[in-house]
C-alpha cells in the first residue's frame, strides 16, 4: 500500500471517528442590547389608597384636546412658525424685514410677507393679528413708537396682497415688551427684534 493511499484512508477513519462539525444556536431570544427586561418588580398598587379616589361628591371633569404646540425655526433664526391646534403665528426678525431703526420693508421682506399671506389664504382665516416687538435698548417711548411704525408696515403688505374687505386686522406695537429671549445678549436681543403675524388656522 503507498503512502498517499495510507494517509487517505487515515484521514477518512478520523472524519468518521469524530462526526460532522455541528452549529449551535443560542436557544434563548435574542434582544438588542438596551432593551433586556428590568430586574426589578413593578411598583404595587394599593386600590385602598385613599390619595387614590375621588373624595365622596366628587366627579371627574369632562375630557378635552390639549393644545400641542409646534415650533419650528429655521437654521439662522430669522424665522419662526408656531402651529397649535387653533393658530398659526410667524415671527420674523426685524433685520430680515427692515434696516437699523427703520419701518421701510426691502423688496426681500415683502416677498417673505406675500408667502405669509399665501398660508393666510389656505387656512381661510379672516383675522389676523399683526404684532410689532423690539429690543430694550434705547428708551422704551421709541420702542414703542418704532414696533408700531413697523407692524403699519408689514399690515400695508398683508392688505395689498390679500385685497380681501372682509378681512379683521389687530395691528400693535409692543415694543420692548413681551421677549422672547435674552435681552442681555446681542443673540437674545436679535430674536426679539421682529414682528409676529398670526391667525386662527383651517377656517374652512
Amino acid at each position: 500500500m503507498t503512502h498517499t493511499r495510507l494517509l487517505l484512508i487515515g484521514t477518512l477513519a478520523t472524519l468518521l471517528a469524530t462526526g460532522p462539525a455541528v452549529a449551535h444556536a443560542d436557544e434563548g431570544p435574542s434582544v438588542p442590547p438596551g432593551t433586556e427586561a428590568s430586574a426589578s418588580a413593578p411598583v404595587e398598587l394599593d386600590a385602598n389608597d385613599p390619595d387614590l379616589k375621588l373624595p365622596d361628591g366628587a366627579t371627574l371633569a369632562e375630557p378635552k384636546v390639549l393644545d400641542i404646540k409646534s415650533v419650528v425655526e429655521d437654521q439662522s433664526g430669522d424665522e419662526r412658525r408656531e402651529d397649535t391646534n387653533t393658530d398659526v403665528k410667524f415671527a420674523l426678525q426685524a433685520e430680515v424685514l427692515f434696516g437699523k431703526d427703520s419701518a421701510k420693508i426691502g423688496a426681500q421682506a415683502r416677498a417673505r410677507i406675500a408667502d405669509i399671506a399665501e398660508e393666510i389664504k389656505v387656512q381661510n382665516a379672516t383675522r389676523i393679528r399683526v404684532f410689532g416687538f423690539t429690543d430694550n435698548l434705547g428708551s422704551s417711548a421709541h420702542g414703542d413708537v418704532l414696533s408700531r411704525k413697523r407692524a403699519n408696515a408689514v399690515h400695508g403688505i398683508l392688505v395689498q396682497e390679500l385685497s380681501d374687505a372682509n378681512l379683521t386686522y389687530e395691528v400693535r406695537g409692543y415694543g420692548e415688551d413681551y421677549p422672547i429671549a435674552d435681552n442681555s445678549t446681542e443673540a437674545g436681543r436679535k430674536k426679539n427684534r421682529r414682528v409676529e403675524i398670526s391667525f386662527p388656522r383651517g377656517e374652512n
